[in-house]
């Protein structure tokens, strides 16, 4: 009795492949057409009618294999004689298709890679904001500076946008105001006449005292100015304008 069955299941699978493929047979016989008039189709400048029947010939192996696939692996040899028979008629089609597809899936695998580390990056961006200190320098301030800290950061929305580098600020004497100010002034290439034309670039006041931000030694205390790195200086002067709000604490 169980072997009748399997001798039934084994004649169903071998119809059911049969229908399948004599209907591929019958819609590759019907695309085949336009390949095998190609010399006349181009001399009538037909070239579309090829690149059709390639994209018709890609479907209907496409389709043909997907039924083939659900009827397991005693179908294997009729999906090999289907990928014989597209070949057969348009060489080089099947590889070509598989060729793209990869190559579709690969830059899909990348954007979906790139879309990872945007989104990790983010978060850690965000976890990092949370975990900054922003001391008591509001969120409407573009340039903040902790002096105690030694350190200074921009600001952007109330979002730290660059930074906290560090900074040194004025000494014993001659210390750097605190409070709330604006940028009045921008010189690249300024120098001090009070201080023996001792050069402080990028300079960015802020008071109409003489203080200013500018590129100078950070290890050492200031006559009252806040002093940057060069890279740092730099970048003030390029992203911080006429009217910025500075916050001194």
């Amino acid at each position: 009795m169980a072997k009748n069955s399997r001798t039934r299941y084994s004649a169903s699978i071998k119809r059911g492949a049969a229908a399948i493929l004599t209907a591929g047979a019958t819609s590759l016989a019907l695309l085949a057409v336009p390949a095998t008039a190609s010399a006349q189709d181009f001399a009538t400048g037909s070239s579309q009618i090829q690149a059709d029947a390639r994209e018709g010939a890609w479907a209907t192996r496409t389709n043909l294999q997907n039924q083939l696939s659900t009827i397991g692996p005693a179908a294997l040899p009729v999906r090999a004689a289907v990928d014989d028979a597209i070949n057969g008629l348009f060489p080089g089609l099947i590889d070509e298709k598989v060729a793209a597809e990869q190559e579709v899936a690969r830059a899909q695998a990348e954007r979906e890679a790139a879309a990872a580390r945007e989104a990790e990056a983010a978060r850690v961006a965000s976890e990092e904001a949370a975990r900054f200190n922003r001391g008591s320098c509001p969120v409407s301030a573009d340039v903040c500076v902790d002096i105690d800290g030694g350190r200074s950061w921009l600001q952007e929305n109330g979002q730290v946008v660059y930074g906290a580098v560090p900074v040194s600020s004025g000494g014993v004497g001659q210390e750097t105001p605190r409070g709330t100010f604006y940028i009045n002034r921008k010189v690249k290439d300024e120098i001090s006449y009070e201080f023996g034309n001792a050069p402080m670039p990028y300079a960015m006041y802020f008071t109409y005292n003489g203080h200013a931000f500018h590129q100078g030694n950070v290890a050492t205390t200031s006559a009252g100015c806040v002093r940057l790195n060069q890279q740092d200086a730099i970048h003030y002067f390029n992203n911080v304008g006429i009217g910025d709000m500075v916050y001194i604490y």
